[in-house]
């Protein structure tokens, strides 16, 4: 299982099919906080539970789903 201390600031978020969900703003508890300013995210803050991190590489974190899916599953911050 992946430990949330695994996750780094700035590091980016790629679906199972290699597509760009976001970049890293922070981690809050079970949950990553994605950048803002990000072109992915549509300009707001989402939120993803870190049990949908498969692995964790150098600098990229890889989702167990693709980037449509966890586009449509993410919460939006308010």
């Amino acid at each position: 299982m992946i430990q949330s201390s695994q996750i780094r600031e700035h590091m980016e978020v790629v679906g199972s099919d290699g597509g760009h969900v976001g970049k890293v703003d922070k981690v809050m508890g079970e949950e990553i906080e994605l950048a803002k300013f990000d072109m992915g995210s549509g300009l707001k803050h989402h939120m993803i539970p870190v049990s949908w991190v498969e692995q964790v590489e150098d600098d990229k974190i890889c989702l167990n789903m693709t980037k449509d899916a966890a586009k449509a599953a993410w919460r939006e911050k308010h």
